[in-house]
């Protein structure tokens, strides 16, 4: 927005962020909060602090001082944001997902290189994972966790026996070989940094971004969780959650949604097992000693691949989920077409140790029913796409269609956050200060969206 569009939404803005930062104890604070709103809105290439004080009219060291040495509290903060974007959105689905935000250096929080979905790669960046509230009509960050790698936590530096303190860490994989310059592969042997050197390295990096000692390496789905419970403690709850493979895969995190009773539809990969929605346990012999064993499934869990092989491609139907946005450039009125795709669902068991130790105490081994969705484009030799549900049986398969197919919206939230919102500016190496920032974007995220909501034709609004 230019100087003159905010001027015009001024008074609405005051009032966004009285709310907004209602529960800062000082003037000072609050007004220092909505001067980052107005810079993180304003037109401009860059909006980290510098640039962005440049704008304002202001020193940039206030602006860091708000970030990074204030004692405002920025879970307050959130929790009104999160509030406020449930009533404005008002949600069909909430979304789990990953970004990454690239660097050059070493020393901002929890830098790593480590596989980001953003660069399409490895490579050196920070990974944040969030949740979101999505309709077909808008979209906003709810929570937001940096995510700490096994690099950034001492607790994951194996002792002299291989073993790690920290209960969700693995060994760090190692490259086994790398090319000379004629391009034959050599043994490659990685400097072997002593363990006591190691782990002041990883205490120094933490101390110097502040990293609170109770953050420690967990893996991404587990982080989501714990985002859902503090939604929850805000009095907040998905009506439906769905997110992509790299969580809908985890059966920890399937469990984790059921031991919470939230539905969900999210992705899973190929090699998923499960039974058919048919099969039952069977009794097993008893040998005379020891407990009654549980009954068991006759035969092995198959991968969903398998099952959706067998139910074959001829039972796909085309089904139409929503309407295909303008191209850029049109002038929006156009129709651009429906999306749409050739889908087919089944019963099936899903199968594995999780689920298993996940039953509910009643010993007759029967593993719960959900939807298999299937996505299988005609001519294709496979499937290419997989969703698990624990929606109700009677769901129809378009509803199953286009609540799997609702994700597209947080694309629009990280091009929208990152592109002009400056998600992803932020220069600053303190965990506080990423976390701050992160918030503040998203509060301007969510004043635009109930300007598009309540006047789509409001000028300089993107």
């Amino acid at each position: 927005m230019d100087e003159g569009a905010l001027a015009r939404v001024r008074e609405r803005l005051q009032e966004f962020a009285a709310q907004t930062f209602a529960g800062l104890p000082r003037v000072d604070q609050r007004e220092t909060g909505l001067r980052y709103l107005r810079g993180l809105m304003l037109d401009g290439r860059r909006k980290s602090m510098q640039p962005m004080a440049a704008r304002l009219g202001v020193d940039h060291q206030q602006l860091q001082q708000f970030l990074t040495s204030s004692t405002w509290d920025v879970t307050g903060v959130r929790r009104r944001t999160a509030t406020t974007a449930v009533q404005v959105v008002t949600p069909a689905v909430w979304v789990v997902d990953d970004t990454g935000f690239a660097k050059d250096g070493s020393a901002s929080a929890c830098v790593a290189r480590q596989y980001s979905g953003t660069l399409g790669k490895v490579g050196n960046c920070q990974i944040a994972v969030s949740v979101h509230a999505a309709s077909d009509t808008a979209s906003a960050v709810l929570d937001w966790r940096l995510f700490v790698p096994e690099s950034w936590d001492e607790t994951c530096v194996p002792d002299e026996a291989g073993k790690v303190a920290n209960t969700h860490a693995r060994r760090l994989r190692r490259q086994p070989v790398t090319l000379d310059e004629a391009g034959k592969k050599k043994p490659h042997v990685r400097k072997q940094v002593p363990r006591d050197e190691q782990i002041a390295q990883i205490l120094r990096r933490r101390a110097a971004s502040r990293i609170p000692d109770d953050e420690r390496y967990r893996p991404k789905w587990l982080m989501a969780l714990e985002m859902l419970d503090e939604l929850a403690g805000w009095g907040l709850r998905p009506p439906l959650l769905t997110a992509d493979a790299g969580y809908g895969q985890v059966a920890e995190f399937r469990q984790g949604l059921t031991d919470r009773n939230i539905a969900y539809i999210v992705a899973t990969t190929s090699s998923t097992t499960a039974q058919p929605g048919h099969a039952e346990p069977v009794a097993v012999t008893y040998a005379g000693v020891g407990k009654y064993p549980t009954p068991r499934y006759p035969h092995p869990a198959r991968s969903i691949k398998d099952l959706a092989l067998d139910h074959g491609a001829e039972q796909a139907t085309p089904v139409h989920w929503r309407k295909r946005l303008p191209a850029a450039g049109t002038d929006g009125n156009r129709s651009a077409g429906t999306l749409s795709g050739h889908f087919f669902a089944l019963r099936v068991r899903p199968a594995g140790r999780t689920v298993r130790e996940g039953l509910r105490p009643r010993g007759d081994g029967v593993l719960p029913d959900c939807w298999l969705l299937v996505q299988w484009p005609p001519g294709q030799d496979e499937p290419t796409d997989y969703w698990l549900s624990d929606l109700p049986a009677d769901t129809e398969l378009t509803d199953l269609v286009q609540l799997a197919k609702s994700r597209w919206r947080i694309e629009h939230d990280y091009r929208e956050l990152k592109t002009g919102l400056g998600l992803d500016h932020f220069e600053g190496r303190s965990w506080i200060g990423w976390h701050r920032h992160v918030t503040l974007a998203t509060a301007a995220q969510l004043f635009l969206t109930q300007l598009r909501l309540t006047d789509p034709k409001a000028a300089g609004q993107p």
